[in-house]
Protein backbone atom coordinates (compact mmCIF):
# COMPACT_ATOMS: atom_id res chain seq x y z
CA UNK A 1 0.00 0.00 0.00
CA UNK A 2 1.42 3.69 -0.90
CA UNK A 3 2.75 5.49 2.43
CA UNK A 4 3.51 9.22 2.23
CA UNK A 5 6.83 10.42 1.86
CA UNK A 6 7.30 14.13 3.52
CA UNK A 7 10.38 14.66 1.91
CA UNK A 8 9.59 14.57 -1.58
CA UNK A 9 8.91 18.11 -3.23
CA UNK A 10 9.41 17.50 -6.41
CA UNK A 11 9.54 20.95 -9.06
CA UNK A 12 7.87 21.63 -11.17
CA UNK A 13 4.73 19.14 -10.31
CA UNK A 14 4.81 15.68 -11.56
CA UNK A 15 1.81 14.44 -14.04
CA UNK A 16 1.32 11.39 -11.67
CA UNK A 17 3.64 10.86 -8.83
CA UNK A 18 2.77 7.66 -6.63
CA UNK A 19 5.03 6.96 -2.82
CA UNK A 20 5.94 3.76 -2.29
CA UNK A 21 7.37 1.72 1.28
CA UNK A 22 10.99 1.65 1.50
CA UNK A 23 14.15 3.91 0.01
CA UNK A 24 16.65 2.80 -2.06
CA UNK A 25 20.33 3.74 -0.62
CA UNK A 26 22.44 5.26 -3.29
CA UNK A 27 26.21 5.25 -2.64
CA UNK A 28 29.62 5.45 -4.44
CA UNK A 29 29.36 1.83 -4.72
CA UNK A 30 26.00 2.08 -6.95
CA UNK A 31 26.45 1.52 -10.38
CA UNK A 32 24.57 1.92 -13.67
CA UNK A 33 23.49 0.15 -16.15
CA UNK A 34 23.19 2.16 -19.19
CA UNK A 35 21.56 0.94 -21.94
CA UNK A 36 21.86 2.12 -26.05
CA UNK A 37 21.31 5.68 -26.26
CA UNK A 38 21.15 6.40 -22.77
CA UNK A 39 24.96 7.15 -22.79
CA UNK A 40 23.64 11.27 -22.38
CA UNK A 41 21.96 10.71 -19.07
CA UNK A 42 24.43 8.57 -17.76
CA UNK A 43 27.18 11.17 -18.19
CA UNK A 44 25.01 13.68 -16.68
CA UNK A 45 23.59 11.39 -13.99
CA UNK A 46 27.63 11.38 -13.56
CA UNK A 47 28.42 14.74 -13.52
CA UNK A 48 25.36 15.95 -10.98
CA UNK A 49 25.85 13.54 -8.74
CA UNK A 50 29.50 13.28 -8.25
CA UNK A 51 29.59 16.21 -5.60
CA UNK A 52 27.41 13.84 -3.69
CA UNK A 53 29.01 10.69 -3.64
CA UNK A 54 32.31 11.01 -5.68
CA UNK A 55 33.50 10.11 -9.25
CA UNK A 56 31.30 6.56 -8.63
CA UNK A 57 28.90 5.53 -10.87
CA UNK A 58 30.11 3.06 -12.89
CA UNK A 59 28.79 1.98 -16.04
CA UNK A 60 27.72 -1.96 -14.97
CA UNK A 61 25.32 -5.26 -16.24
CA UNK A 62 23.53 -5.86 -13.59
CA UNK A 63 23.75 -1.77 -12.23
CA UNK A 64 21.01 -0.65 -9.69
CA UNK A 65 20.51 2.39 -11.27
CA UNK A 66 18.73 1.30 -14.70
CA UNK A 67 18.46 3.85 -17.75
CA UNK A 68 16.33 2.65 -20.78
CA UNK A 69 15.57 3.97 -23.93
CA UNK A 70 11.55 2.74 -25.09
CA UNK A 71 10.72 3.91 -28.12
CA UNK A 72 7.57 2.21 -27.81
CA UNK A 73 5.99 4.08 -25.40
CA UNK A 74 4.67 7.39 -27.44
CA UNK A 75 2.80 8.60 -24.69
CA UNK A 76 5.51 9.58 -23.03
CA UNK A 77 6.51 12.26 -26.21
CA UNK A 78 10.10 13.31 -27.07
CA UNK A 79 10.47 14.47 -23.55
CA UNK A 80 8.09 12.53 -21.13
CA UNK A 81 9.62 10.00 -18.71
CA UNK A 82 8.86 7.46 -16.27
CA UNK A 83 10.87 6.97 -13.13
CA UNK A 84 10.37 3.91 -10.49
CA UNK A 85 12.88 4.23 -7.11
CA UNK A 86 12.57 0.97 -5.52
CA UNK A 87 14.56 -0.19 -2.23
CA UNK A 88 17.10 -2.39 -4.96
CA UNK A 89 16.62 -0.65 -7.90
CA UNK A 90 15.90 2.57 -9.52
CA UNK A 91 14.72 2.48 -13.58
CA UNK A 92 14.57 5.23 -15.82
CA UNK A 93 12.84 4.97 -19.09
CA UNK A 94 12.08 7.39 -21.45
CA UNK A 95 10.66 7.48 -25.57
CA UNK A 96 13.73 9.30 -26.38
CA UNK A 97 16.73 10.93 -24.83
CA UNK A 98 15.78 14.34 -23.75
CA UNK A 99 13.28 12.43 -21.32
CA UNK A 100 16.15 10.75 -19.73
CA UNK A 101 17.53 14.42 -19.14
CA UNK A 102 14.54 15.48 -17.05
CA UNK A 103 14.67 11.85 -15.27
CA UNK A 104 17.49 12.41 -14.08
CA UNK A 105 16.71 15.80 -12.72
CA UNK A 106 13.86 14.47 -10.77
CA UNK A 107 16.12 11.47 -9.26
CA UNK A 108 18.48 14.56 -7.84
CA UNK A 109 15.73 15.94 -6.70
CA UNK A 110 14.27 13.19 -4.61
CA UNK A 111 17.68 13.71 -2.66
CA UNK A 112 18.34 15.94 0.31
CA UNK A 113 19.21 19.62 -0.31
CA UNK A 114 22.54 18.92 1.06
CA UNK A 115 23.66 16.80 -2.18
CA UNK A 116 22.53 20.15 -4.42
CA UNK A 117 26.39 20.95 -3.37
CA UNK A 118 28.46 21.87 -5.96
CA UNK A 119 31.60 21.25 -3.44
CA UNK A 120 32.45 18.00 -2.73
CA UNK A 121 30.27 17.36 0.70
CA UNK A 122 29.92 13.21 0.16
CA UNK A 123 28.01 11.37 2.65
CA UNK A 124 28.74 7.75 3.29
CA UNK A 125 25.57 7.62 1.33
CA UNK A 126 22.05 8.81 0.28
CA UNK A 127 18.70 7.57 1.00
CA UNK A 128 16.36 8.36 -1.34
CA UNK A 129 12.69 7.78 -1.08
CA UNK A 130 10.78 5.07 -3.59
CA UNK A 131 8.47 6.63 -5.58
CA UNK A 132 6.81 5.82 -8.95
CA UNK A 133 6.76 8.88 -11.30
CA UNK A 134 5.18 9.09 -14.71
CA UNK A 135 5.94 12.89 -16.11
CA UNK A 136 5.25 14.18 -19.20
CA UNK A 137 5.16 18.24 -20.30
CA UNK A 138 2.23 20.07 -21.43
CA UNK A 139 4.18 22.59 -23.42
CA UNK A 140 7.26 22.44 -25.37
CA UNK A 141 8.65 25.24 -25.34
CA UNK A 142 9.55 26.40 -21.45
CA UNK A 143 12.29 29.02 -21.35
CA UNK A 144 13.99 32.23 -20.26
CA UNK A 145 15.96 35.06 -21.76
CA UNK A 146 18.28 36.82 -20.52
CA UNK A 147 19.31 40.37 -22.01
CA UNK A 148 23.02 40.58 -22.11
CA UNK A 149 23.48 43.50 -24.64
CA UNK A 150 21.81 46.25 -21.50
CA UNK A 151 24.67 44.62 -19.77
CA UNK A 152 26.62 41.92 -20.16
CA UNK A 153 27.17 38.55 -18.68
CA UNK A 154 30.05 36.49 -18.64
CA UNK A 155 29.80 33.04 -20.00
CA UNK A 156 30.27 31.51 -16.83
CA UNK A 157 27.17 32.76 -15.69
CA UNK A 158 25.44 32.10 -18.47
CA UNK A 159 26.80 27.94 -18.40
CA UNK A 160 25.48 28.19 -14.35
CA UNK A 161 21.47 29.87 -15.81
CA UNK A 162 21.75 26.66 -18.31
CA UNK A 163 22.23 24.30 -15.11
CA UNK A 164 19.56 26.31 -13.45
CA UNK A 165 17.02 26.57 -16.16
CA UNK A 166 18.02 22.33 -16.77
CA UNK A 167 16.80 22.00 -12.71
CA UNK A 168 13.83 23.23 -13.58
CA UNK A 169 13.35 21.05 -16.93
CA UNK A 170 12.84 24.24 -18.93
CA UNK A 171 14.52 23.65 -22.45
CA UNK A 172 14.83 27.13 -23.92
CA UNK A 173 17.68 29.67 -23.26
CA UNK A 174 17.16 33.18 -25.39
CA UNK A 175 19.94 35.03 -25.49
CA UNK A 176 19.17 38.85 -26.48
CA UNK A 177 22.61 39.03 -28.16
CA UNK A 178 22.29 42.70 -30.11
CA UNK A 179 20.69 46.21 -28.94
CA UNK A 180 20.85 50.08 -29.25
CA UNK A 181 23.23 49.41 -25.75
CA UNK A 182 25.40 46.55 -27.25
CA UNK A 183 26.42 43.74 -29.10
CA UNK A 184 27.60 41.07 -27.85
CA UNK A 185 28.47 38.12 -31.02
CA UNK A 186 31.51 38.58 -33.09
CA UNK A 187 30.74 38.19 -36.52
CA UNK A 188 34.10 37.58 -38.63
CA UNK A 189 33.02 40.40 -41.52
CA UNK A 190 31.96 43.35 -39.82
CA UNK A 191 34.60 42.95 -36.70
CA UNK A 192 34.02 46.68 -35.84
CA UNK A 193 30.69 44.83 -34.38
CA UNK A 194 32.29 44.28 -31.09
CA UNK A 195 35.07 46.45 -31.66
CA UNK A 196 32.82 49.62 -31.04
CA UNK A 197 29.85 48.20 -30.95
CA UNK A 198 30.41 46.30 -27.68
CA UNK A 199 31.19 49.18 -25.34
CA UNK A 200 29.52 52.33 -23.96
CA UNK A 201 31.35 55.49 -22.29
CA UNK A 202 28.68 55.18 -20.07
CA UNK A 203 25.09 54.31 -18.83
CA UNK A 204 22.50 56.87 -17.91
CA UNK A 205 25.26 59.40 -17.16
CA UNK A 206 26.86 57.07 -14.38
CA UNK A 207 30.35 58.30 -15.99
CA UNK A 208 31.56 54.47 -15.78
CA UNK A 209 32.37 52.85 -19.49
CA UNK A 210 30.45 49.06 -19.85
CA UNK A 211 31.39 46.78 -22.48
CA UNK A 212 31.91 43.04 -23.20
CA UNK A 213 31.18 40.19 -26.09
CA UNK A 214 31.56 36.96 -26.65
CA UNK A 215 34.46 34.91 -28.33
CA UNK A 216 32.73 32.19 -31.24
CA UNK A 217 34.48 29.53 -29.59
CA UNK A 218 32.21 30.84 -25.84
CA UNK A 219 29.36 30.27 -27.93
CA UNK A 220 29.47 27.47 -29.68
CA UNK A 221 30.98 25.64 -26.36
CA UNK A 222 27.64 27.22 -24.63
CA UNK A 223 25.76 25.77 -27.07
CA UNK A 224 27.35 22.22 -26.29
CA UNK A 225 27.29 22.44 -22.76
CA UNK A 226 23.22 23.72 -23.06
CA UNK A 227 22.49 20.38 -25.45
CA UNK A 228 23.95 18.31 -22.90
CA UNK A 229 21.43 19.37 -20.58
CA UNK A 230 18.27 19.30 -23.57
CA UNK A 231 18.63 22.87 -23.48
CA UNK A 232 18.40 24.72 -27.01
CA UNK A 233 19.56 27.93 -26.99
CA UNK A 234 17.64 30.70 -29.45
CA UNK A 235 20.11 33.59 -30.54
CA UNK A 236 18.23 37.04 -31.33
CA UNK A 237 19.46 39.84 -33.41
CA UNK A 238 17.28 42.77 -33.39
CA UNK A 239 16.12 44.22 -36.64
CA UNK A 240 15.16 46.71 -38.24
CA UNK A 241 15.05 48.19 -35.06
CA UNK A 242 17.29 48.32 -31.56
CA UNK A 243 20.56 48.69 -33.77
CA UNK A 244 22.32 51.35 -32.77
CA UNK A 245 25.06 49.70 -31.59
CA UNK A 246 25.48 48.00 -35.12
CA UNK A 247 25.17 51.60 -36.61
CA UNK A 248 27.91 53.24 -34.39
CA UNK A 249 30.31 50.39 -35.59
CA UNK A 250 29.14 50.63 -39.10
CA UNK A 251 27.11 53.66 -40.03
CA UNK A 252 26.61 53.18 -43.67
CA UNK A 253 23.90 50.69 -42.84
CA UNK A 254 21.74 53.26 -41.47
CA UNK A 255 19.31 55.78 -43.17
CA UNK A 256 21.94 58.42 -42.84
CA UNK A 257 25.34 56.80 -43.94
CA UNK A 258 27.66 60.12 -43.08
CA UNK A 259 26.27 60.51 -39.61
CA UNK A 260 28.71 59.73 -36.48
CA UNK A 261 26.69 58.20 -33.91
CA UNK A 262 28.10 56.10 -30.39
CA UNK A 263 26.30 53.55 -29.37
CA UNK A 264 23.52 54.65 -26.76
CA UNK A 265 24.22 55.43 -23.27
CA UNK A 266 20.30 55.63 -22.17
CA UNK A 267 17.48 53.24 -21.65
CA UNK A 268 14.45 53.08 -24.02
CA UNK A 269 14.43 53.06 -27.50
CA UNK A 270 16.66 55.10 -29.92
CA UNK A 271 14.81 56.18 -33.11
CA UNK A 272 18.06 55.39 -35.56
CA UNK A 273 17.38 51.90 -37.50
CA UNK A 274 18.89 50.27 -40.50
CA UNK A 275 18.34 51.25 -43.72
CA UNK A 276 16.83 49.65 -46.84
CA UNK A 277 19.17 49.50 -49.18
CA UNK A 278 21.26 47.06 -50.54
CA UNK A 279 24.27 46.92 -47.92
CA UNK A 280 22.04 46.55 -45.28
CA UNK A 281 20.48 43.80 -46.40
CA UNK A 282 23.92 42.17 -47.78
CA UNK A 283 24.70 42.92 -43.67
CA UNK A 284 22.09 40.78 -42.23
CA UNK A 285 22.38 38.15 -44.04
CA UNK A 286 26.04 37.91 -43.63
CA UNK A 287 25.30 38.10 -40.15
CA UNK A 288 22.48 35.61 -39.94
CA UNK A 289 24.78 33.37 -41.69
CA UNK A 290 27.10 33.41 -39.17
CA UNK A 291 24.41 33.29 -36.06
CA UNK A 292 23.20 30.03 -38.10
CA UNK A 293 26.44 28.53 -38.12
CA UNK A 294 26.73 29.28 -34.84
CA UNK A 295 23.83 28.28 -33.10
CA UNK A 296 22.13 24.96 -34.62
CA UNK A 297 19.02 25.55 -33.01
CA UNK A 298 15.57 25.31 -34.81
CA UNK A 299 14.61 29.05 -34.08
CA UNK A 300 16.32 32.37 -35.10
CA UNK A 301 14.90 35.27 -33.12
CA UNK A 302 15.30 38.64 -35.31
CA UNK A 303 13.79 41.01 -32.86
CA UNK A 304 11.70 42.78 -34.58
CA UNK A 305 9.92 45.09 -31.90
CA UNK A 306 9.81 49.01 -30.70
CA UNK A 307 10.64 49.97 -34.37
CA UNK A 308 10.50 53.74 -35.16
CA UNK A 309 9.80 54.33 -38.59
CA UNK A 310 10.27 58.35 -38.67
CA UNK A 311 14.01 57.83 -40.54
CA UNK A 312 11.75 55.44 -43.48
CA UNK A 313 9.59 58.31 -43.85
CA UNK A 314 12.54 61.09 -44.71
CA UNK A 315 14.70 58.41 -46.59
CA UNK A 316 15.19 58.27 -50.63
CA UNK A 317 16.09 55.10 -50.03
CA UNK A 318 12.91 53.94 -48.01
CA UNK A 319 10.78 55.54 -50.68
CA UNK A 320 12.79 53.70 -53.91
CA UNK A 321 12.18 50.53 -52.13
CA UNK A 322 8.85 51.38 -51.45
CA UNK A 323 8.15 52.05 -55.52
CA UNK A 324 9.90 49.22 -56.54
CA UNK A 325 7.64 46.86 -54.53
CA UNK A 326 4.62 48.68 -54.63
CA UNK A 327 4.42 49.30 -50.97
CA UNK A 328 2.28 52.53 -49.60
CA UNK A 329 3.99 53.40 -46.26
CA UNK A 330 6.90 52.49 -44.14
CA UNK A 331 4.46 50.13 -41.98
CA UNK A 332 4.52 48.01 -45.36
CA UNK A 333 7.81 48.54 -45.94
CA UNK A 334 9.11 47.03 -42.17
CA UNK A 335 6.81 43.91 -43.10
CA UNK A 336 8.82 43.62 -46.67
CA UNK A 337 11.76 43.89 -43.97
CA UNK A 338 10.87 41.45 -41.99
CA UNK A 339 10.32 39.59 -44.50
CA UNK A 340 13.29 39.52 -46.33
CA UNK A 341 15.47 38.43 -42.98
CA UNK A 342 12.66 35.90 -41.95
CA UNK A 343 12.48 34.43 -45.59
CA UNK A 344 16.64 34.09 -45.58
CA UNK A 345 16.11 32.05 -42.13
CA UNK A 346 13.59 30.03 -43.85
CA UNK A 347 15.87 28.83 -46.53
CA UNK A 348 18.34 27.54 -44.70
CA UNK A 349 15.76 25.55 -42.94
CA UNK A 350 15.15 27.55 -39.81
CA UNK A 351 12.27 29.37 -38.34
CA UNK A 352 12.29 32.87 -37.75
CA UNK A 353 10.87 34.53 -34.33
CA UNK A 354 9.98 37.57 -33.34
CA UNK A 355 8.26 39.74 -30.83
CA UNK A 356 4.61 40.53 -31.90
CA UNK A 357 3.97 43.97 -32.57
CA UNK A 358 0.25 45.54 -32.92
CA UNK A 359 -2.70 45.12 -35.43
CA UNK A 360 -0.98 48.17 -37.70
CA UNK A 361 2.74 46.36 -37.25
CA UNK A 362 2.22 42.73 -38.41
CA UNK A 363 4.65 40.31 -39.48
CA UNK A 364 4.86 37.48 -42.13
CA UNK A 365 2.54 34.18 -41.11
CA UNK A 366 5.67 32.22 -41.10
CA UNK A 367 7.09 33.55 -37.74
CA UNK A 368 6.83 32.18 -34.79
CA UNK A 369 6.03 35.61 -32.43
CA UNK A 370 5.80 36.26 -28.88
CA UNK A 371 3.01 38.63 -27.81
CA UNK A 372 4.08 40.34 -24.88
CA UNK A 373 1.35 42.64 -24.06
CA UNK A 374 -1.47 40.62 -23.30
CA UNK A 375 -3.78 37.28 -23.42
CA UNK A 376 -5.61 39.13 -26.41
CA UNK A 377 -2.05 40.14 -27.81
CA UNK A 378 -1.19 36.52 -28.30
CA UNK A 379 -4.92 35.49 -29.52
CA UNK A 380 -4.55 37.83 -32.44
CA UNK A 381 -1.80 36.73 -33.12
CA UNK A 382 -2.37 33.02 -33.00
CA UNK A 383 -5.77 34.17 -35.00
CA UNK A 384 -3.48 35.56 -38.28
CA UNK A 385 -2.11 32.03 -37.96
CA UNK A 386 1.11 32.65 -35.98
CA UNK A 387 2.38 29.66 -33.75
CA UNK A 388 3.12 31.72 -30.28
CA UNK A 389 5.33 31.55 -27.70
CA UNK A 390 3.36 33.75 -24.66
CA UNK A 391 5.21 36.13 -22.81
CA UNK A 392 3.22 38.82 -21.25
CA UNK A 393 4.91 40.99 -19.61
CA UNK A 394 3.07 41.05 -16.62
CA UNK A 395 3.10 37.50 -15.79
CA UNK A 396 6.38 36.65 -17.35
CA UNK A 397 8.84 39.87 -17.00
CA UNK A 398 11.01 39.11 -14.58
CA UNK A 399 13.24 41.65 -14.49
CA UNK A 400 10.24 43.31 -12.50
CA UNK A 401 10.23 44.15 -8.85
CA UNK A 402 8.61 40.91 -6.74
CA UNK A 403 7.28 43.44 -4.43
CA UNK A 404 5.97 46.84 -3.95
CA UNK A 405 8.98 47.01 -1.35
CA UNK A 406 10.64 50.67 -1.61
CA UNK A 407 14.01 49.10 -1.07
CA UNK A 408 13.63 46.80 -4.29
CA UNK A 409 15.34 47.22 -7.41
CA UNK A 410 13.98 49.33 -9.53
CA UNK A 411 11.35 47.98 -12.73
CA UNK A 412 12.00 49.84 -15.78
CA UNK A 413 8.63 51.18 -15.51
CA UNK A 414 7.58 50.81 -11.86
CA UNK A 415 6.07 47.02 -12.37
CA UNK A 416 5.41 44.69 -10.10
CA UNK A 417 4.68 40.97 -10.88
CA UNK A 418 3.89 38.51 -7.74
CA UNK A 419 5.09 34.97 -7.47
CA UNK A 420 1.52 34.45 -6.75
CA UNK A 421 0.76 36.12 -9.94
CA UNK A 422 3.04 33.78 -12.20
CA UNK A 423 2.00 30.89 -10.43
CA UNK A 424 -1.44 30.92 -11.72
CA UNK A 425 -0.55 32.08 -14.82
CA UNK A 426 -1.92 29.74 -17.57
CA UNK A 427 -0.01 29.93 -20.65
CA UNK A 428 -2.87 28.23 -22.77
CA UNK A 429 -5.74 30.33 -21.43
CA UNK A 430 -9.02 28.37 -21.07
CA UNK A 431 -11.22 30.54 -22.96
CA UNK A 432 -9.13 29.74 -26.50
CA UNK A 433 -10.91 27.40 -28.66
CA UNK A 434 -8.90 24.89 -29.39
CA UNK A 435 -7.54 25.60 -33.07
CA UNK A 436 -5.87 28.65 -31.29
CA UNK A 437 -4.88 26.98 -28.32
CA UNK A 438 -2.64 24.65 -30.63
CA UNK A 439 -0.74 27.18 -31.74
CA UNK A 440 0.18 27.78 -28.47
CA UNK A 441 3.92 26.25 -28.23
CA UNK A 442 4.60 27.64 -24.38
CA UNK A 443 6.25 30.26 -22.61
CA UNK A 444 9.52 31.94 -21.18
CA UNK A 445 10.32 34.27 -18.72
CA UNK A 446 11.94 37.33 -19.52
CA UNK A 447 14.64 39.08 -17.81
CA UNK A 448 15.74 42.62 -19.53
CA UNK A 449 18.68 43.92 -17.59
CA UNK A 450 18.48 47.83 -18.00
CA UNK A 451 18.54 47.37 -13.82
CA UNK A 452 20.66 43.99 -13.56
CA UNK A 453 23.75 44.25 -13.95
CA UNK A 454 25.85 41.23 -12.60
CA UNK A 455 25.07 37.34 -12.44
CA UNK A 456 23.56 37.72 -9.17
CA UNK A 457 21.13 40.74 -9.76
CA UNK A 458 19.58 38.08 -13.12
CA UNK A 459 19.48 35.29 -10.25
CA UNK A 460 17.64 36.78 -7.24
CA UNK A 461 14.87 38.46 -10.10
CA UNK A 462 14.63 35.09 -11.78
CA UNK A 463 13.58 32.90 -8.69
CA UNK A 464 12.07 31.83 -7.11
CA UNK A 465 9.42 33.02 -9.91
CA UNK A 466 11.14 31.15 -12.87
CA UNK A 467 10.31 28.00 -10.61
CA UNK A 468 6.29 28.91 -10.99
CA UNK A 469 6.61 29.85 -14.70
CA UNK A 470 8.39 26.33 -14.98
CA UNK A 471 5.40 24.93 -13.08
CA UNK A 472 3.08 26.39 -15.26
CA UNK A 473 5.15 25.59 -18.71
CA UNK A 474 5.14 21.73 -17.48
CA UNK A 475 2.05 20.60 -15.44
CA UNK A 476 0.16 23.76 -15.59
CA UNK A 477 -1.00 26.37 -12.87
CA UNK A 478 -1.86 24.02 -9.57
CA UNK A 479 -2.86 24.58 -6.05
CA UNK A 480 -0.75 27.42 -4.68
CA UNK A 481 -0.93 26.13 -0.96
CA UNK A 482 0.96 22.81 -2.77
CA UNK A 483 2.96 24.73 -4.66
CA UNK A 484 4.59 26.89 -1.95
CA UNK A 485 4.74 23.77 0.19
CA UNK A 486 6.95 22.13 -2.36
CA UNK A 487 8.55 25.54 -3.27
CA UNK A 488 10.02 26.02 0.65
CA UNK A 489 12.05 23.06 0.61
CA UNK A 490 12.82 23.79 -3.07
CA UNK A 491 14.31 27.10 -1.94
CA UNK A 492 17.18 25.13 0.35
CA UNK A 493 18.17 23.68 -3.17
CA UNK A 494 18.55 26.99 -4.24
CA UNK A 495 20.36 28.38 -1.24
CA UNK A 496 23.01 25.47 -1.56
CA UNK A 497 23.36 26.30 -4.99
CA UNK A 498 24.38 29.82 -4.02
CA UNK A 499 21.19 31.63 -5.40
CA UNK A 500 20.53 34.76 -3.66
CA UNK A 501 17.58 35.01 -1.49
CA UNK A 502 18.23 38.85 -0.51
CA UNK A 503 18.54 41.70 -2.82
CA UNK A 504 22.71 41.99 -4.35
CA UNK A 505 24.02 45.34 -3.72
CA UNK A 506 24.61 47.88 -6.44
Amino acid sequence: MPVPHADIHVLPRPTELTTLPGRFTLDAGTSVRVGPGTEPAASLLRELFTPAIGPALPPSADGAVALVLDTDRADLGTEGYHLTVGPDEVLLRAAAPAGLLHAVQTLRQLLPAEAFDEQPTRASAWEVPCVRITDVPRLPWRGAMIDVARHFQPISALRRFVDLLALHKMNVLHLHLTDDQGWRMPVAAYPKLVEIGAHRPETTGDGVPHGGSYTRRELTDLVAYAARRGITIVPEIELPGHSRAALAAYPELGNHPDRVLGVWTRWGVSEQILGVHDLTQDFCRTVLDEVMDTFPGRYIHLGGDECPLTEWEQSPDAAARMREHGLTGPRELYRWFMAEVGNHVLRAGRRPVAWAEGDDLTLPSPFTVLPWRDEAHGRAAADRGHDVVMAPHLATYLDYAETSDPGELPSPDGSVTELHTVQAYAPVPDSWEPDAAARVLGTQGQLWSEYLPTPEHVEYRAFPRLCALAESAWSGPGDWSDFTRRLEHHRLRLDVLGVPRTQPSS
